[in-house]
C-alpha cells in the first residue's frame, strides 16, 4: 500500500483537499491511503506528499515553521528519496524563493523564483482572481493526462509564482495577462489552483498525481 502524506499545518482548505485525494485513491488500482498528519516519522517515510494552502504566503510559511521537524521531514522524503509531491494553492507557492506578500518571506526554495500580486492592467478584471480559467498546458506532462488543452480548472488567489525558469512552467492560464497555473520540476508539482474544487478535471488531476512516477 501507498501512502500519501497531507500535511497538516491548520490550512483551511485541508478537509477539501482530504476529501478530494480519497475519492480519487478509491478509483486507484493500487491501495492508497492518505494520512492527513503533521507527524515528521510518516512525512518522512510518505510515498507521496501532498502540501495544501490558502491565504497569505507569510501567514503559510510561518505556519509550517511552527511544526516541529515538519519542512526537514518533507524534505528527507521529496528532495531527498524522491517521492512525489503536490503543492496546492499556496502550497505551490511555498515552492518559491521568496514570497513578497507584506514583506519579503523566505520560502522552500524548491522551484527557484519569486511570488508576486497580480499585475492587471484592465480595469474591469478583479483581484482576488476568483473563477473558472482555462489551461494552456505546456509539453507531455502526466499531471495532466487525459486533459485536453484548454481545460477549466477553479481559482482564486491575489499572488502568482513566477519561476526564475520558464522550463518549470507546466501550465499557463490568464486574469490580465499569463501567469504559471502549474508548474513541474522533476519529482516536484504544484498548481495555482484548487483541484478539489475544479469537479471531474481537478479529481483527474490528483488521480494523475497519485499513479505519477517522476
Amino acid at each position: 500500500m501507498q501512502t500519501v502524506a497531507l500535511i497538516d499545518y491548520g490550512s483551511g482548505n485541508l478537509p477539501s483537499a482530504d476529501k478530494a485525494l480519497r475519492k480519487a485513491a478509491a478509483s486507484l488500482s493500487t491501495p492508497t491511503a492518505v494520512v492527513v498528519t503533521d507527524d515528521p516519522e510518516v512525512i518522512a517515510r510518505a510515498d507521496r506528499v501532498v502540501l495544501p494552502g490558502v491565504g497569505a504566503f507569510a501567514a503559510c510559511m510561518t505556519a509550517l515553521q511552527a511544526r516541529p521537524g515538519v519542512i526537514e521531514a518533507m524534505g528527507e522524503a521529496v528532495t531527498k528519496r524522491g517521492a512525489p509531491f503536490l503543492g496546492i494553492c499556496v502550497g505551490m507557492q511555498l515552492l518559491a524563493t521568496r514570497g513578497l506578500e507584506f514583506g519579503e518571506t523566505a520560502g522552500l526554495a524548491w522551484v527557484g523564483g519569486d511570488v508576486k500580486r497580480m499585475e492587471i492592467p484592465e480595469p474591469t478584471l478583479k483581484i482576488p482572481h476568483m473563477g473558472w480559467n482555462g489551461l494552456d498546458t505546456v509539453g507531455n506532462t502526466p499531471l495532466f493526462a487525459g486533459l485536453n488543452s484548454g481545460v477549466h480548472m477553479y481559482f482564486t488567489h491575489s499572488y502568482v509564482l513566477v519561476p526564475e525558469r520558464e522550463t518549470d512552467v507546466a501550465a499557463w492560464t490568464e486574469h490580465g495577462g499569463a501567469f504559471a497555473a502549474a508548474v513541474v520540476r522533476g519529482n516536484i508539482a504544484g498548481v495555482q489552483f484548487h483541484p478539489e474544487k475544479s469537479q471531474g478535471a481537478g479529481a483527474k488531476l490528483l488521480g494523475n498525481f497519485l499513479n505519477w512516477r517522476p
